[in-house]
């Protein structure tokens, strides 16, 4: 008669002890390998669109560091950490970006000749429509990117916020992101279904 309650007892904390086992696997795993995040909003079409739903590997950056061309996600200097936006990587640091007739251009580093940054993923309603704001001035923008930080760009170019308009909770301009706020890289598409595919990142051919 004592020997049954032992049983339930054991069966129920052996129960427990592999909910906890398994929670707390999810746990690290979403928070140090892969994480699933909705797409909100048009600022990356034609590449992704609203409302799919994308892996992230966040691996990558615990091993190493982001790269030119990496879709990524990550909080916003506008101190809504609530909130995370999802854009390109254009600018590492200490390169020097120049915005100028539609085009975006790099010195490496910020010392060798600049560069026009080819970039085949834009769409035509994009593609050489890359204006400092988006009103489509022809003015021509510098930003160089401090060490640590990174310059992001949606590749919907006329309807995304991104470095050339991000501000703090203060109104100012704010267009860099350091790197502990970046939290990982798109790894694929895995919904709807008819869209799964994984995101190579582009060759600039530099």
């Amino acid at each position: 008669m004592n020997r049954k309650p032992a049983t339930l007892w054991y069966h129920f904390f052996d129960v427990l002890l592999n909910i906890v086992i398994i929670v707390a696997i999810v746990a690290a795993i979403r928070t140090f390998l892969v994480s699933p995040f909705q797409v909100e909003g048009n600022s990356m079409i034609d590449t992704l669109e609203n409302r799919e739903y994308i892996i992230i590997n966040k691996l990558a950056y615990y091993l190493g560091h982001p790269l030119r061309g990496d879709i990524v996600v990550f909080r916003p200097p506008n101190g809504d950490h609530g909130k995370h936006y999802v854009k390109r990587i254009i600018g590492l640091p200490g390169d020097e970006i120049i915005i100028r007739g539609g085009y975006v251009y790099v010195r490496i580093g910020g010392k060798n000749p600049e560069r026009k940054i080819i970039e085949p993923y834009l769409n035509d309603r994009n593609q050489g429509h890359t204006f400092v704001s988006a009103g489509g001035s022809e003015e021509e923008k510098r930003y160089t990117v401090p060490e640590g930080f990174y310059f992001l760009l949606g590749d919907n170019r006329q309807g995304s916020l991104d470095s050339r308009s991000f501000r703090n909770t203060k109104n100012e301009m704010v267009p860099f992101v350091p790197e502990y706020d970046i939290k990982g890289r798109v790894w694929f598409v895995a919904l709807p279904i008819k869209k799964i595919h994984t995101l190579e990142k582009p060759d600039y051919g530099f």
